[in-house]
């Protein structure tokens, strides 16, 4: 039996799955949570052979979660659900050790077979993500502060609001814009904030 943890904020979505695996004589749910904390006790718990993860949740974000989970468990496998492809977003989850990145909208489509593809020792990522991250293979990535700015623009701050933040200069500031709207491919503020949204550059 295929053991799995469902991490998810949304009842629902965890109603859903949990209906999915009623139906497979190979697999078996052992456990529930809703947030990135509750996740890590329930593995502890637990000891689930697949940890079905979402990313956006309170208190303590999927990405998170992964990393504590597997700083401690290093052999667990996990796949991502969520809504997003953005393709910075789908490498952090990746780096922090998920072995699969799925789509929730192809999950009565793709859910079972990643299940047990990845219980089975391989990795799978949606075709939609594997495009988004191959479109971006080769482009320029944010430096860690032009990402503290894209962050402030979403947040509505003007360039003088952003220098006195940051504590730099109003000039270091436009310079920052210019490399961001330059690496991102827009033509604007509002553009670059939209792609940055996008891509999971940024979270609002």
């Amino acid at each position: 039996m295929i053991r799995i943890l469902s991490v998810d904020d949304h009842p629902l979505l965890r109603e859903g799955i949990a209906a999915l695996i009623a139906h497979q004589s190979d697999m078996e749910l052992v456990a529930e949570a809703s947030t990135g904390r509750e996740a890590i006790e329930q593995f502890r718990q637990h000891h689930p052979d697949i940890t079905l993860m979402d990313l956006q949740m309170p208190e303590m974000g999927g990405i998170d979660a992964i990393g504590a989970i597997r700083g401690e468990f290093p052999d667990a496998r996990i796949v991502v659900l969520t809504t997003y492809a953005g393709d910075v977003q789908v490498m952090r989850a990746l780096k922090a050790g998920a072995q699969a990145y799925l789509l929730k909208g192809l999950l009565r489509k793709e859910l079972l077979d990643t299940i047990r593809a990845v219980h089975g020792g391989h990795k799978h990522v949606s075709l939609e993500v594997a495009n988004a991250l191959a479109e971006h293979a080769t482009d320029d990535a944010l430096t860690a502060r032009e990402i503290d700015v894209l962050r402030l623009i979403a947040a509505g701050n003007a360039n003088k609001e952003i220098a006195a933040l940051l504590a730099i200069t109003e000039e270091t500031v436009k310079g920052h814009v210019k490399n961001i709207l330059g690496k991102l491919g827009a033509n604007d503020r509002t553009h670059a904030v939209t792609i940055g949204l996008k891509r999971g550059i940024i979270e609002l």
